[in-house]
């Protein structure tokens, strides 16, 4: 088998995973032990908290161990652990300490399989395999997604716990299978693969996390997430308060959005490098607002589908590019997976205060007025990315211009 089929098999069994229990956690929690929403609430925030202040950490031990591999499966087993933990946890401490296992598993997955990723393809093929590798997390969020909502009617609440724990095994196997030749760490961090006695001295973190386009990337994927990371919620309750099934409303459009996210992961690969970094980044953005001002005027959730169609485009999008401009950004540095773990900390921050956000602006400005407040935070986005320019790392037309030339240059 191919390394790369076992980096699809890794992303289909890690789509679903990586957020431990996610939304069923609530669940869980109100049907086995009676908790009220706000107990869950905060169960919730102090362990997305925890995650923000783990990813940048988790990052760097990627760097340092160089076992990606390893790091994947010990990641895969945190969640597990921490998921089934649950099962017996009664109090407010042994729920946080058993969220807070499987979150640190879950911060350390995407630096992992992104160095595993790199140290198979190479630099080149990783904007298109990073599409792939998208394309097959949604599919595998779609699949554990299916067998939870038709595994529920038989099985309960607790069907979660089996869906999870099968797939979290199964992406330890599909990990350790993987032929260990097919990786090589010098590849992964962009040192020479020919010269294996030359060992270029790390970067410190400090001058990486300083790279004022990397900083300006993590800014304006911070704005992204404040607008982006609550628009869902904040539609649900619209719809509640219309008297719409807002459960099943909400499901549709988190179906819509994945099935959508597919093939623009894959579509989003291949233009990586044909039309650039920076021009995915901008439409990822600019959709935003749009989806915003649809969810602000539309109020037949029939045709709130097209918000969530857009959804799907942005969030597609974002999930290639981010880690492909942090490796263009950080290249050679041997402190790819510290940048991509510290970004994706400070996107998370923008994620996690969303929900205040959209929240505080509906009570001041009602419905519309709310959506439009998300959309907001996108448009000064687009102007840092439109500020940022191209990326340290040439696209594939460029390098191959750059190799035609010097080989007319004569001897």
């Amino acid at each position: 088998m191919l390394a790369t089929t076992h980096l699809a098999l890794i992303n289909v069994f890690t789509g679903d995973i990586q957020g431990g229990l996610g939304p069923f956690l609530g669940t869980w929690l109100a049907e086995s032990g009676g908790w009220s929403p706000a107990r869950v609430g905060f169960v919730t925030t102090l362990v997305g908290v925890g995650a923000l202040f783990l990813s940048g950490p988790a990052g760097a031990v990627v760097d340092r161990i160089g076992r990606p591999r390893l790091l994947i499966a010990a990641a895969c087993a945190a969640i597990l652990a921490g998921t089934l933990l649950i099962l017996p946890a009664k109090s407010f401490a042994a729920v946080f300490a058993a969220q807070m296992v499987a979150a640190a598993g879950g911060v350390l997955l995407l630096p992992a399989i992104t160095e595993l990723t790199l140290g198979i393809v190479g630099k080149d093929r990783f904007p298109k395999q990073q599409g792939r590798n998208q394309a097959y997390n949604h599919l595998g969020i779609l699949i554990a997604a299916g067998l939870i909502s038709f595994g529920t009617a038989y099985f309960g609440a607790a069907v979660a716990f089996w869906v999870l724990g099968a797939m979290a095994v199964l992406a330890i196997v599909a990990t350790l299978t993987t032929p260990g030749h097919c990786y090589n760490g010098r590849r992964a961090v962009g040192w020479k693969e020919d010269d294996p006695d030359d060992k270029p001295e790390r970067a410190t973190t400090r001058s990486v996390l300083s790279n004022r386009k990397l900083l300006v990337l993590a800014v304006a994927l911070a704005l992204f997430n404040l607008g982006n990371g609550g628009m869902l919620t904040l539609l649900g309750q619209k719809l509640v308060a219309a008297g719409t099934d807002a459960t099943a409303w909400t499901a549709r459009y988190v179906m819509v959005a994945q099935l959508v996210m597919i093939p623009v992961a894959l579509f989003a690969g291949s233009l990586a490098d044909k039309r650039g970094r920076r021009k995915l980044l901008l439409v990822a953005l600019a959709v935003l607002p749009v989806r915003a001002a649809l969810s602000a005027f539309i109020d037949d959730p029939v045709w709130l589908i097209s918000a969530e169609i857009l959804d799907g485009v942005a969030s597609g999008i974002v999930g290639v590019a981010v880690p492909v401009v942090v490796a263009d950004l950080t290249w050679g540095s041997g402190r790819t997976q510290t940048a991509l773990g510290t970004v994706n900390a400070v996107q998370g921050i923008g994620g996690a205060l969303s929900a205040w956000y959209g929240g505080l602006a509906q009570s001041v400005l009602g419905w519309s007025g709310s959506f439009l407040a998300l959309g907001a935070p996108a448009l000064i986005a687009l102007a840092l990315v439109v500020w940022l320019d191209a990326t340290s790392e040439p696209g594939r037309r460029t390098r191959r211009r750059e190799r035609l030339a010097a080989s007319l240059k004569p001897a």
